[in-house]
């Protein structure tokens, strides 16, 4: 649960008040041992088939993020590409694992997640003069000639990387004059026109981030409504900046983190820009706040499209399992009433429950802790447990994902 200057104060504060320090055991008899050193000396926590696909490593890592500032337009390289990265710039790129992840929403999130439709990028160009500004009228004219229908997706994705390459890589000079008449353009249109949500999102990011090359590529990209309770995730190579809210934040264990906007942190702007997918969401899956540029949120959940928002599985009347395509691991949310309880069937891998509201009991064969708000417990392989209340609780269960075992 980082508590960075980009942390809103309410969940992130609380709950680190109360958190496992650095991944530190919280029991007695094991102060100062970390996590990971514990499971390497008590390997059958994860189950064996989890230190057969993984080794003594947890497959997930687990996080609260409370997001007041904007974070960093980036994106998390695949396995081959981050042993590479690991190859050539170890002190940058820790580790050779690819990092996919998944975004719950505890409030309202809001965040920036793959590009744009077609169509949309269409109007990007017809209606951002900033833009084109940036990367000169031949760029423009290839996006507004572009047919899918005659010449293919492959075509549309070449143009497409062509264009945000040269958005990225312009000079500082450059990205700094077409964010400042992007934004004296808007302030000027807003005293006669309300503004879109992703106009009104491009003046809160640039009075966070000024004259940042992010700013202006925003339009590119989908933006992002999740309300409590949805969640999106992200494989390889995709695009995406969280903007605003709190979630419960999962992803392989990995710290590569590709970035190239929105950021004081460093950036690797051609490795991004020849990583990325490209791909786009159709547009007949996007609910359009405004016409064309501004998509704020998908209409359901469709493989063909990109971002796909999940609602959950129920798995009782308190709890629902959000399992995205990656192995490593999915998420549960458990909501307890006052009196009720709720049960976590043993897995055969490792769990790692996260209290972020209220207060009760959880249980299994050999143990009992009085748990409340801001705990953490780690539940070894095979383990059920048992959540209940007398009061109100709100508890997320992160473990590998339950199709690894049911393919394996």
């Amino acid at each position: 649960m980082p508590n960075s200057g980009w942390a809103l104060t309410s969940l992130d504060h609380r709950l680190c008040s109360k958190n496992i320090e650095n991944g530190e055991l919280a029991d007695s008899n094991h102060r100062n041992l970390s996590l990971k050193s514990w499971i390497e000396k008590n390997p059958d926590v994860l189950g064996e088939k989890v230190v057969q696909k993984w080794g003594l490593d947890l497959p997930f890592l687990f996080k609260v993020l409370s997001v007041a500032k904007a974070l960093s337009i980036q994106a998390h390289p695949d396995k081959e590409l981050a042993r590479v990265l690991h190859k050539s710039r170890p002190d940058i790129y820790k580790d050779d694992n690819h990092k996919p992840e998944m975004a719950l929403a505890v409030t309202e999130f809001e965040a920036l997640c793959g590009f744009t439709s077609l169509e949309g990028l269409k109007d990007v160009f017809g209606n951002v003069p900033e833009i084109v500004e940036v990367v000169g009228t031949a760029c423009a004219n290839q996006v507004l000639e572009l047919d899918f229908n005659s010449q293919g997706e492959e075509k549309v994705k070449a143009v497409l990387q062509s264009v945000f390459t040269q958005l990225m890589t312009a000079s500082k000079d450059v990205i700094s004059k077409a964010v400042s008449n992007l934004k004296s353009r808007l302030k000027t249109e807003s005293q006669v026109r309300k503004l879109a949500d992703k106009e009104q999102l491009v003046l809160q990011l640039e009075n966070q981030y000024p004259a940042d090359v992010g700013v202006i590529a925003t339009f590119l990209f989908n933006y992002v409504k999740l309300n409590p309770g949805e969640a999106l995730y992200l494989g390889a190579n995709e695009p995406h900046a969280y903007i605003s809210g709190e979630c419960i934040e999962c992803m392989a264990t990995s710290d590569n983190v590709v970035r190239a906007g929105l950021t004081p942190k460093h950036r690797d702007v051609q490795t991004l820009c020849s990583m990325l997918t490209y791909k786009q969401k159709p547009e007949a899956f996007l609910d359009k706040a405004v016409k064309g540029w501004s998509p704020t949120r998908t209409i359901d959940p469709d493989p063909s499209g990109f971002p796909e928002i999940l609602r959950g599985i129920p798995l009782n009347s308190f709890t629902r399992k959000y399992l995205p395509p990656f192995n490593e691991f999915e998420i549960d949310s458990c909501i307890l009433p006052h009196g009720a309880s709720a049960l976590f069937s043993a897995s055969p891998g490792p769990s790692i429950f996260i209290v972020i509201a209220g207060e009760g009991t959880m249980h299994g064969a050999h143990f009992e802790e009085l748990v409340s708000e801001g705990d953490v417990l780690f539940a070894p392989a095979d383990v059920s447990v048992e959540v209940a209340t007398s009061s109100k609780v709100h508890v997320y269960r992160a473990g590998v994902n339950s199709r690894f075992f049911e393919a394996s």
